[in-house]
């Protein structure tokens, strides 16, 4: 390793007041980084949610935990806000390293569980706007500056490591829609370097979720005996140290165009929660959920012969053999 020391890195969070945006922007903090924490909700400007969090509690976590934090408010559906933040950063630091997109992680408009017949459409318009133009916006300026620089990452945060998993039809489509938009940015920007990766954290542990289930940071396994699985659970943080663990890999053009997960990612790395330990989400799921929910497992089964028939056809289109079964 060379003597000079590690250049700082620039970040961008969209969507840093609360959840996974904040568990990010914080483990940025403890890497030293400069972290534009952006969102809607300020100091005394709540957004949508109506619930306490501000960007800049946020950023003076990210200062706290040994980085620089800067709070700045953006309405990502405003395409000329999240233009002028991006704008922002090159005039003060000439660079943008890494951006991460957390934004409506959580937002009341996507609706309940429901069956696409039971879907109420009457927010369908704004859930999209909000889930899925904001991310167009933030991943369209990052790419142009990014690839200037022929160096960079972004990263879309979205729900489950498999194609469909959402409350409801609109809430599917924006899910997967951050997949998506991830592996295209990542065909696009190979040739400059740049990586684009889609993660998506496990049962997270959010300002939301705690309250929801009536316990803290420090008390969260009371949790469990409202539901075991909440026993699997993890901080934000952990899908914080999984970016930033990508982020100074200088192989991480390995990952682009991947979707994965922060205990796929904190598996590869040897990474910790807060707490230290180290949740595994994906294997309470294979353990417990396919177990206990058949349904989940046969619409499971139905994804994996979706995704084989796909593969099998591009590998043909491609001139490959086709693999043989097991």
């Amino acid at each position: 390793m060379t003597a000079r020391k590690r250049q700082s890195l620039v970040v961008i969070v969209g969507g840093a007041t609360r959840g996974a945006g904040r568990g990010i922007a914080r483990a940025f903090g403890e890497a030293g980084a400069v972290v534009y924490c952006t969102g809607r909700s300020a100091a005394g400007q709540r957004s949508a949610y109506n619930r306490p969090e501000t960007i800049e509690e946020t950023a003076s976590m990210v200062t706290a935990a040994g980085g620089t934090g800067i709070p700045v408010r953006v309405d990502h559906t405003v395409e000329s806000e999240v233009r002028a933040l991006f704008e922002r950063v090159i005039a003060e630091h000439k660079r943008l390293d890494v951006f991460a997109d957390s934004v409506a992680g959580e937002d009341p408009a996507y609706g309940p569980w429901t069956p696409a017949w039971d879907t109420d459409l009457t927010n369908a318009v704004k859930a999209l706007e909000l889930g899925l133009v904001t991310r167009l916006h933030g991943a369209v300026c990052a790419a142009r500056l990014m690839k200037k620089r022929k160096r960079g990452l972004i990263v879309q945060v979205t729900g489950a490591d498999f194609p469909f998993y959402g409350s409801n039809v609109v809430h599917d489509l924006i899910m997967g829609g951050h997949k998506l938009l991830a592996f295209r940015l990542a065909e696009e920007l190979r040739p400059s370097g740049v990586a684009a990766v889609a993660i998506t954290p496990g049962f997270l542990r959010s300002e939301t979720m705690l309250e929801h289930f009536g316990v803290t940071e420090d008390t969260w396994r009371e949790g469990g005996k409202k539901d075991k699985h909440f026993l699997h659970s993890e901080s934000p943080l952990l899908v914080g140290r999984a970016v930033v663990a990508l982020a100074r890999d200088p192989e991480v053009m390995k990952w682009s165009g991947h979707l994965t997960s922060s205990w796929e990612v904190a598996a590869r790395y040897k990474l910790r929660d807060a707490d230290g330990s180290n949740p595994d989400w994906g294997g309470n799921w294979t353990r417990n959920v396919m177990r206990e929910m058949p349904a989940v497992r046969q619409g499971t089964l139905r994804q994996v012969a979706w995704l084989e028939r796909v593969a099998g056809r591009l590998r043909r289109y491609a001139g490959l053999r086709a693999r043989r079964s097991a």
